[in-house]
């Protein structure tokens, strides 16, 4: 029954990932799709190039709550149906792949790193502001938010492992799945290593508005 219980928690973080809210905020407010301008990924970066700080400041917290909802719902609650740490690890993945790849759209998603920050938080705090300090440290001295993306996402695991015992006990489970989202968060922006390695790849600040 467990078992039963820790697939259908995953089946339904998948499908709150799926939720694009790049798409859905945009069109809420009144904006272009997303995929149709900028880097054409539906995230908050990208929507933020639309010139409207609400839309991108609101899809990056609905982006991160549905990573962090389904992993803490589990923490929570999940005692009461035999539901434990391999639990958390397999709702934080599913919702990652949620947005990387989701269903009602066609599976074509963004690059989550607001959802991989959602599921960190979720699986511990401290691990979680440690990655995203160490975003805004790369992010403010570079101006690249995909060089502070890439640099977090292969630091998050070095911090599960180096919290062993002094914030956490590791489990390997979770260490696996905060190792596949950081590979997977690389392996989805292969095209700004490109840019970055060509020096083309644009800078935080750097507008690039949808054609009217």
């Amino acid at each position: 029954m467990e078992y039963l219980y820790s697939m259908g928690a995953a089946l339904l973080a998948y499908l709150l990932g799926s939720l694009s809210f790049a798409v859905i905020v945009s069109k809420a407010l009144g904006l272009k799709d997303p995929r149709s301008y900028g880097s054409k990924n539906p995230g908050a970066t990208n929507v933020l190039r639309s010139g409207s700080k609400a839309a991108a400041v609101t899809t990056l917290f609905l982006d991160g709550l549905k990573g962090w909802l389904p992993v803490v719902l589990v923490k929570w609650f999940g005692a009461d149906y035999g539901l434990g740490d391999g639990t958390v690890a397999a709702v934080g993945l599913a919702a990652f792949l949620g947005h990387l790849y989701p269903v009602f759209f066609q599976f074509k998603g963004g690059k989550g790193v607001a959802t991989a920050a959602g599921v960190l938080l979720g699986i511990s705090w401290l691990l979680g502001l440690a990655t995203l300090a160490t975003w805004l440290i790369v992010a403010y001295f570079s101006r690249y938010s995909s060089l502070a993306a890439i640099v977090a996402a292969v630091f998050a695991p070095l911090y599960y492992l180096f919290g062993d015992r002094a914030a956490w006990y590791v489990d390997k489970g979770i260490l696996v799945v905060v190792f596949a989202i950081a590979v997977l968060l690389v392996y989805r922006h292969r095209e700004n290593i490109n840019k970055l390695l060509k020096g083309t790849e644009s800078k935080l600040g750097a507008s690039k508005k949808p054609a009217k």
